[in-house]
């Protein structure tokens, strides 16, 4: 098997016979990376479908931890849990990850209102900037120690954010982005870069409060907070851009159908199972 997160994933679920899986995305996939976790999401997928076609249930929390066991322990990807777990589990979280590899997951408990809000004052739009992530994140590892203070400001932000969300100030969101997006830049070198930092500077100018390049930055998205008065400013100013709309998914990777009737190979012939799932990026099907 060549792709290697799927042979990882058959491995861990154990499956050894014949399969094919065939996956599809809403968008840009490429080897460079994009910063929406789309590695990840698949992975988590893989697995969801494999357990499922044993006819085992998998949690959020078995999907997140074997996840990560095959991008980080066994494939050696240089990235940390963020994406695994919140593709697993969906919806608003506080995620802490804690120094004995422990991951603690706690709902961010607000309104419905207030996450529509937000999401109606969130842009992203696609830079067609694209960049290798894991030299940006090596370099961002090496420099863990140099980088600690804005490291902790960055969780502090983290926290604050949280705050503002379970109190339903949304409006302190985007000045959070913008400070947490000047810590972020410090991590690594090409964090980000001429062309992004004009993206930014000309969105922040057309009334945007703050925002991030997703990801490891360097490429890939930009997110920003806008106000809804000032979207068309913004959209003029980037007009160069691709937008995304995109909205929050309240749930994490789910099967959404499953052939149950028994297997024609048990009658002696031969006949394709089809799983179908769905993460925040993706649908997939499988066929085995």
């Amino acid at each position: 098997v060549q792709h290697n997160i799927i042979r990882e994933a058959l491995k861990i679920v154990g499956i050894e016979k014949a399969i094919e899986v065939v996956y599809m995305g809403d968008i840009p996939l490429g080897s460079a990376g994009i910063g929406l976790g789309s590695s990840s999401s698949l992975a988590i997928g893989v697995l969801n479908a494999l357990y499922a076609y044993k006819g085992v249930h998998a949690s959020a929390e078995q999907l997140a931890r074997e996840s990560c066991q095959i991008e980080i322990d066994i494939l050696s990807e240089p990235i940390g849990k963020q994406d695994q777990y919140i593709c697993a589990y969906g919806g608003f979280n506080f995620i802490q990850f804690n120094s004995d590899d422990t991951v603690f997951v706690d709902p961010v408990i607000c309104p419905h209102k207030t996450k529509e809000s937000l999401n109606n004052k969130l842009m992203l739009f696609y830079t067609g900037v694209e960049r290798v992530s894991s030299s940006i994140l090596q370099e961002q590892e090496q420099k863990t120690q140099v980088n600690l203070e804005h490291l902790d400001k960055l969780v502090i932000l983290a926290q604050e954010l949280k705050e503002n969300l379970i109190h339903n100030n949304i409006e302190a969101i985007g000045a959070i982005l913008d400070e947490g997006w000047h810590y972020k830049r410090k991590l690594a070198s090409k964090v980000s870069n001429t062309r992004i930092d004009e993206y930014y500077a000309l969105a922040r100018k057309a009334g945007a409060t703050g925002g991030k390049i997703l990801g490891a930055g360097g490429g890939g998205f930009l997110l920003l907070y806008v106000d809804e008065k000032y979207q068309s400013e913004v959209r003029k100013a980037l007009s160069h851009l691709v937008e995304s709309p995109f909205e929050f998914e309240p749930q994490g990777s789910k099967i959404i159908y499953v052939n149950d009737q028994v297997p024609l190979s048990q009658m002696g012939l031969k006949r394709k199972k089809k799983i179908s799932f769905r993460d925040k990026n993706k649908t997939k099907e499988m066929s085995i």
